[in-house]
């Protein structure tokens, strides 16, 4: 036993040692965004959209894999293979691109954070503002690793929709009927949504954040196999919690006509587990899920952007010599969270309509990759299969048909 032990311990670290950018960029789709859009895609629209997150599950895996592997093969980030291969106007297109919908993305991340603080009657003035300024004074001071891991703990709560799907006695059966076969609603508020669901599993940011993490990482060709697997079973796991989060709002809300307007609508789908702690459970939950996002998502548009046009970048620089890149993270807070503070706003739609962002813009960041990851001089032997391609252009097409389905049916009645 104890010569087993010896023989299997130095696999055992050598998977530790990998592990991480996979199930981690998989697990911060599961943002304030993420909750929202699967508990409105559950809650309005019952399991009627399963089949697309069960084809997107694999889309996500490919998708996250081919950025895995360029890191691997190439060890530079996304940016940094747009510039030196597409040249600094496709560069600055890019990173246009990416900025926009980070900022969609962000803005959502504080738009969770009011409406979790909301459930609890904290105006999100107060709320906003603190946090805001919390996530700065961390992230300057350098030391937001450590928070991140202290947030990515705190998810564990996603595992309370799990236990809530069985707790409530859903029909399984239908559920995967409907994973299986495809249904399309021609409205705009069906296709509005649908395209949230894509952009909210696989996002732009996304894209960036695991080949920067993977570079970062030190990973390299030996590592690959398991960084495969990992990737893989970080896609499975966060459409499992995803699918759970669809399936205890559409056997609540869906079946009690309750349509979510705001986070309280939302926190009813937690009822039947544990009562009247839903709401608190539910405000928990959307605010580590918010914070998460609201950490990660300004450094890695700080990194990208940095990495894109030479700029010095990380948390070892200072405001001198580090001007762009807390500019950028600077920015990257601001903006968000003072949209979320003007009077009005229905924080329900800007965290759905964040989502429609991504997957609208989704297929332009896609398509680099796609040109990268199957350019020989750059990838050699590592080049996509087939597979893998079919996959990802179906995904691309699939998008791309949504979004201009989604503006036709904007003017006229399909």
């Amino acid at each position: 036993m104890i010569e087993r032990l010896r023989r299997f311990w130095p696999r055992i670290l050598f998977f530790l040692a990998v592990i991480g950018p996979g199930i981690i960029s998989a697990n911060a789709d599961n943002d304030a965004g993420g909750i929202t859009t699967y508990s409105v895609v559950g809650a309005h629209f019952g399991t009627s959209m399963l089949w697309v997150l069960f084809l997107i599950t694999f889309s996500l895996a490919v998708t996250q894999e081919m950025g895995v592997r360029i890191g691997i093969v190439t060890r530079e980030g996304l940016a940094g293979i747009i510039r030196s291969r597409f040249g600094l106007p496709w560069t600055a297109f890019a990173m246009l691109l990416m900025l926009i919908a980070n900022l969609g993305t962000i803005t959502a991340e504080y738009a969770g954070v009011a409406a979790s603080f909301g459930i609890l009657g904290v105006s999100k003035y107060t709320s906003v503002i603190f946090c805001a300024v919390a996530v700065w004074f961390i992230l300057y001071k350098g030391s937001f690793k450590t928070t991140q891991k202290i947030f990515l703990i705190f998810s564990v709560f996603y595992l309370v929709y799990i236990i809530n799907g069985f707790a409530i006695g859903p029909d399984f059966g239908m559920a995967l009927k409907d994973m299986v076969h495809p249904t399309l609603q021609f409205n705009t508020p069906y296709l509005l949504t649908l395209v949230a669901l894509i952009g909210t599993t696989i996002t732009p940011w996304g894209q960036f954040f695991i080949q920067s993490y993977v570079v970062d990482k030190g990973l390299e060709i030996k590592h690959y196999k398991v960084e495969k697997a990992e990737v893989y079973f970080g896609a499975f796991l966060t459409n499992v919690v995803s699918f759970f989060i669809i399936i205890s709002t559409a056997s609540t809300l869906y079946k009690a006509g309750i349509h979510i307007e705001s986070a309280s609508d939302a926190a009813l789908a937690l009822a039947p587990l544990v009562g009247g702690f839903a709401e608190f459970l539910f405000a928990f939950g959307l605010f580590v899920a918010s914070m998460l996002g609201a950490f990660i998502l300004p450094v890695a548009t700080a990194y990208a952007i940095c990495e894109a046009f030479g700029w010095e970048a990380g948390f070892d620089t200072n405001w001198n010599n580090g001007r762009f890149f807390y500019s950028i993270i600077l920015l990257s807070i601001i903006v968000p969270a003072a949209l979320v503070l003007l009077p009005g706003i229905s924080l329900v739609k800007v965290m759905v309509l964040s989502q429609d962002v991504n997957g609208i813009l989704l297929p332009f960041i896609l398509i680099f990759v796609m040109k990268i990851v199957n350019t020989k001089e750059i990838m050699g032997e590592y080049v996509n299969k087939r597979l893998g391609n079919i996959i990802a252009w179906a995904t691309i097409v699939g998008i791309i048909a949504a979004t201009i389905v989604l503006v036709l049916s904007s003017f006229v009645r399909l």
